[in-house]
């Protein structure tokens, strides 16, 4: 369903600003909301949020079965059902925000449903796109396949931001399931609050005061990044290497689960019971393994580190140097 903001009325055109929402546990969309307050405020700018309804929807807290069946889709970028969209295709924007979730180091299941739907082509082709990553802290490899998918309706991808869980990785191996298996942020005494932090959440505002400056001087034309200075992403290319070993699973037992069946299948069911002892094997091992071999070897990979840092953090960087512009 479709959500139009009202404003006062403006003095000039107003500037329109698309925001393609969902929010499974609800933190993609405070953060979104904080991110949209500056743009809301101003009586020139018009936010009109389009909220994502799957069909069926998915379950918040999930069941351990219903978590991992999704992962064969989520891999593959097959879409599911969606709820008819309250856009016809004809209207005119000036900025696309496109906030989203990671779901098996992959864009969740919704979003890549909505970028595959005959109408975004039709919304978004020559259109200026802000990403808003939530997740983690994996979303290196989910990105790349983004990109892909906006290249193919003909985006213009201007800015990337993404907020993490800061927790130690293997701290959040354990609180991130919980979380989503539990509804409970802090289900296990002792270990951190899974999530985004409150901090980072409420500072996330500060990306919709440039976006709003920009869009004021319609700089949001020159299809460059708008958020650069603003510490928007901080990528850490030591978990590329995992990154790239659970990709590659998720998606070879993601295929043999496919050709099983659809999501519920009964024919699925023994073999992700076999998934999950080869993943929680994975994440014992590979994982732990993988991230002291790196520890070893850093001080020969610094320059291949460094490049592949500035490479997935692009177009919008991690510099600071308009932070105290916008950070306040």
């Amino acid at each position: 369903m479709t959500h139009i903001v009202p404003e006062a009325m403006p003095v000039g055109p107003q500037k329109r600003v698309l925001v393609i929402s969902y929010s499974q546990t609800g933190q993609l969309a405070a953060i979104t909301e904080r991110l949209l307050e500056p743009l809301r405020a101003d009586p020139g700018i018009v936010v009109q949020v389009e909220t994502l309804a799957p069909l069926p929807d998915f379950p918040f807290p999930w069941s351990i079965s219903r978590f991992f069946d999704a992962f064969p889709e989520s891999a593959h970028l097959v879409p599911p059902a969606l709820a008819p969209l309250g856009l016809s295709g004809d209207e005119a924007f000036d900025l696309v925000i496109l906030p989203y979730q990671v779901w098996f180091l992959a864009p969740s299941q919704p979003i890549t449903a909505f970028l595959k739907h005959p109408l975004a082509a039709k919304l978004l082709h020559g259109k200026p796109v802000v990403t808003v990553i939530a997740c983690r802290n994996m979303w290196l490899l989910a990105q790349e396949k983004m990109k892909g998918m906006l290249a193919d309706v003909g985006a213009h991808l201007i800015d990337n931001v993404v907020l993490t869980d800061r927790a130690p990785t293997m701290a959040t191996l354990i609180t991130a399931p919980a979380w989503l298996l539990t509804g409970k942020r802090r289900p296990i005494p002792g270990l951190p609050v899974a999530g985004v932090s409150q901090n980072d959440t409420e500072r996330s505002i500060r990306f919709g005061r440039a976006l709003r400056d920009a869009l004021r001087d319609g700089r949001e034309k020159t299809r460059t990044s708008l958020l650069g200075g603003l510490a928007a992403v901080e990528a850490n290319p030591r978990l590329l290497v995992s990154e790239r070993a659970a990709t590659r699973s998720f998606y070879l037992w993601g295929k043999l689960l496919r050709a099983a069946g659809d999501p519920g299948a009964t024919a699925r069911k023994p073999l992700l019971l076999l998934y999950v002892l080869f993943l929680i094997t994975l994440i014992l091992t590979i994982v732990p393994l993988s991230l002291l071999f790196q520890a070893l070897l850093r001080p020969f990979l610094t320059q291949r580190l460094a490049c592949l840092k500035q490479r997935f953090e692009q177009p919008s960087g991690s510099g600071t140097e308009r932070l105290s512009q916008y950070d306040f």
